[in-house]
């Protein structure tokens, strides 16, 4: 076990105790590379649930200096989104709320979950085979009403944990069959992913897969990617009976760790024409270490020490080369994770363009593996 990953994590102590303070209102998005200011939202939007996962995990690492009441605080102003139609929610709320109860038996954070799974468990479309991103979803005056991505599997680790809470089969078979039909979807033969999908909303059939956040519609996106491995990885971990998630998950993870650059740290679009002139992308290269450390989990000792091993050294070169201070000379708060891109994409929304900055997702990712590879958190329980 490294001293490095105790060093870092408290750096990352650090800026979560300055982010806290001063998010006084609504949760942070995204900050700015060159000075760390935070830019809100009031609710959280797809993002804050992240940042309050975060609390949760800084209460474990300290107590003293982060009382409970930060995390209930964060976690209250993300309940308006509990009922809200969209997929992305299970995000939010699985980091924000299920993890309190994970890890402390918390009931307004239990409380809090299975209202956003419940309310998932409702937007099932049989029809479609499949949750469809919702009305509500941040992308949603860009698609459709039959419109999924591989994105949408953030619904699935809520699902999971609420079907195990309540014993509830019906939550069990939704999470599943969606499980199942997006990665059919967005699986390509190759094992690499593409995002998006427009279905017929009558008959299910897939009209056309696209990527809406990536360089082309072909292209490999490193966030599409960076989903499939995270929320398969979590599948085979809370379900190790269950073989085809731990197939897909081997299948995705080991197209990442072949096309993954020699250093680790993803560009923010595999196809990018112009790399390594473009783009990197932090939070998509912190999604892929705590996705093999998941994996590694119901791998066992054997089976798992390779994608142990890949996290690992992936967050060392994110603690070396991007968590500040990443020189001597570094003057910006310490314990940012910095080169995280949103998307370099026309299309997308005014706050989340961002190109080269902390992207709250991805510095909770990062924590999350830190917090695990120092034996806070036992491989496996979250």
């Amino acid at each position: 076990m490294s001293n490095d990953f105790f060093a870092a994590r408290e750096r990352m102590l650090t800026r979560i105790a300055q982010t806290r303070d001063a998010s006084t209102a609504g949760l942070p998005h995204w900050a700015r590379a060159e000075d760390g200011k935070w830019t809100f939202t009031s609710d959280g939007d797809w993002t804050g649930g992240a940042f309050v996962g975060e609390l949760w995990l800084a209460h474990l690492a300290d107590p003293q200096r982060f009382p409970i009441s930060d995390a209930h605080a964060g976690l209250a102003r993300m309940l308006p989104r509990a009922q809200r139609r969209t997929a992305f929610k299970g995000f939010g709320f699985y980091h924000g709320a299920a993890l309190g109860s994970i890890l402390f038996g918390d009931e307004m954070a239990r409380d809090a979950a299975l209202t956003a799974a419940r309310s998932l468990e409702r937007m099932f479309d049989p029809k479609l085979g499949l949750i469809p991103l919702g009305q509500d979803a941040e992308e949603a005056s860009a698609v459709g009403i039959a419109e999924s991505s591989i994105d949408s599997l953030q619904a699935t680790g809520l699902l999971y944990w609420a079907a195990d809470q309540l014993g509830d089969s019906h939550m069990e078979e939704v999470a599943n069959a969606h499980m199942r039909r997006v990665l059919e979807i967005h699986v390509r033969p190759d094992n690499s992913v593409i995002q998006s999908s427009t279905l017929d909303p009558q008959t299910g059939k897939v009209l056309r897969t696209h990527t809406h956040k990536g360089y082309s519609d072909v292209s490999t996106w490193g966030r599409a990617q960076a989903w499939a491995m995270l929320y398969t990885a979590h599948a085979a971990m809370v379900r190790p009976k269950e073989p085809l998630w731990r197939e897909y998950a081997v299948r995705v993870l080991d197209w990442w760790i072949e096309h993954v650059p020699t250093d680790l740290v993803a560009y923010w679009d595999f196809d990018d024409p112009t790399i390594p002139s473009t783009s990197r992308d932090t939070a998509a290269t912190a999604i892929a270490a705590a996705a093999s450390l998941r994996l590694a989990s119901p791998l066992g000792a054997n089976g798992g020490a390779k994608y142990r091993d890949f996290a690992e050294r992936t967050v060392t070169q994110l603690v070396s080369g991007y968590l500040t201070p990443t020189d001597p000379g570094d003057l910006r708060p310490i314990g940012m994770l910095t080169g995280g891109c949103f998307t370099r994409k026309a299309v997308a929304r005014d706050i989340d363009t961002a190109q080269d900055a902390e992207l709250i997702f991805g510095s909770y990712f990062l924590f999350e593996s830190l917090v695990i590879l120092t034996g806070l958190v036992t491989a496996g329980r979250i």
